[in-house]
């Protein structure tokens, strides 16, 4: 069982950054492949970034890419999301999510990969 925490979500300007924090309970953190989703108000559940159990692959959604920065600390059983550059589009609900072992990746940013998902936490952005 893997049980994940959100945090650092909040109100920031447009073209402002914010770093989200995943802690995860468990000893098998270093070997989940975990995620980084986000739901918008009235809109479907969406990938924005993913990593490997090792840290050494990367994807993330186009909308995000060259502005947010996935990361991990296996040490610390915890994940980030560095945001900049943010736009009000950005604005959600953002979620992590954790599978056991390696993923495939064209599977990396499907929902149904993922086993264990924390309970969110929310970013906006003004304009």
């Amino acid at each position: 069982q893997v049980q994940l925490v959100e945090s650092g979500g909040g109100l920031v300007q447009a073209g402002g950054s914010l770093r989200l924090s995943c802690a995860a309970s468990g000893r098998t953190f270093s070997t989940t492949t975990l995620g980084w989703f986000r739901q918008a108000p009235g809109k479907e559940r969406e990938f924005v970034a993913a990593i490997s159990w090792r840290g050494n692959s990367t994807y993330y959604a186009n909308s995000v890419k060259g502005r947010f920065t996935i990361s991990r600390d296996n040490g610390k059983n915890t994940m980030y999301l560095q945001m900049s550059s943010l736009k009000p589009e950005d604005t959600a609900i953002y979620y992590c999510a954790a599978k056991r072992g390696g993923v495939p990746t064209s599977q990396t940013s499907a929902i149904p990969t993922y086993d264990y998902w924390g309970q969110g936490t929310q970013v906006t952005v003004s304009s």
